[in-house]
């Protein structure tokens, strides 16, 4: 099993599909998934961000309370509202009926921003997992908990997985006390790699990729600045845009990595160390990539 560094001359030997001329369909369409009534705003920071890293189309599917002023706040989105629970998180009842039919339209699925971890949203993943379409997937934030539970489901995806977890979500995932995660967090991301045959990458001060061979990048971290609420929907959603534009899961999980980094060093330079917002990281994307 190798380890790597993650710099800009390593993946410029993978460069990312450039996207022809023509229409918005052939950059790919992503469906983000998620939102509660405490973090209504995950959506649209995660599918902003798709949109930043290069996806043609996006839909975003949440609660039905928050769908309209989502519609007016991503003017670029169609918005799907659903029915919701009591406590305000999305229904998986009527979700895993609508949801799946969606996905075989797009290239690429979100999962997770702004959900709580529990049978909810356990629901709603194991409603992608066990459909048949064809889209890479993302599995972040309140999904990832309940992941050990379907492993095989997450397997059947064949590589086209990537979940990206923080050391709180991985163990709860592994089952482990968060100090064995944070310990020794490469071996974590192998061992999540391993049970789950899909691409981890191991969120922290220094992030590690883990593809299902065990293979193992590392990336130093853009900066403190990134540890800001919101920062992992951006990354989710530049990972699931770059998917949608027709990067393979580990192309694409190591790719979102860098940008994401960048752009906190970027913000850093210009903004100071901390006090820069997540919305302002995916903002920075397009010209990280310009510059590549």
């Amino acid at each position: 099993m190798t380890e790597n560094r993650l710099t800009l001359d390593r993946l410029r030997q993978t460069p990312l599909p450039v996207p022809e001329e023509g229409s918005k369909e052939q950059r790919g369409t992503v469906l983000v998934v998620g939102g509660s009534v405490e973090v209504p705003g995950a959506v649209l920071l995660a599918g902003v961000a798709t949109l930043r890293a290069g996806a043609g189309r996006l839909r975003i599917a949440t609660i039905a309370s928050s769908a309209a002023i989502m519609a007016v706040a991503v003017p670029e989105a169609r918005v799907i509202g659903l029915a919701e629970t009591e406590e305000g998180s999305i229904d998986p009842a009527g979700a895993q009926t609508r949801l799946p039919a969606m996905a075989e339209r797009c290239q690429s699925v979100l999962v997770g921003p702004g959900l709580s971890a529990g049978k909810a949203a356990e629901a709603l993943s194991h409603a992608f997992l066990a459909a048949e379409a064809k889209a890479a997937l993302v599995l972040d934030a309140g999904v990832i908990a309940g992941l050990g539970r379907q492993s095989e489901a997450v397997r059947s995806c064949r590589g086209r997985a990537v979940i990206t977890p923080h050391a709180g979500e991985m163990a709860r995932l592994l089952e482990i006390e968060r100090g064995a995660v944070e310990a020794d967090p490469l071996a974590a991301a192998r061992r999540a790699a391993d049970l789950l045959g899909c691409v981890v990458i191991m969120k922290g001060a220094k992030s590690w990729i883990v593809d299902p061979g065990g293979a193992a990048w590392l990336y130093e971290g853009g900066g403190a600045g990134l540890a800001t609420s919101g920062s992992g929907d951006v990354l989710s959603g530049i990972i699931a845009g770059l998917l949608a534009r027709g990067a393979e899961a580990m192309r694409a999980a190591l790719w979102g990595v860098y940008l994401h980094g960048q752009a906190g060093r970027r913000l850093a330079e210009r903004v100071g160390p901390v006090g820069f917002l997540a919305r302002e990281i995916a903002d920075e994307v397009p010209a990280i990539l310009r510059e590549v």
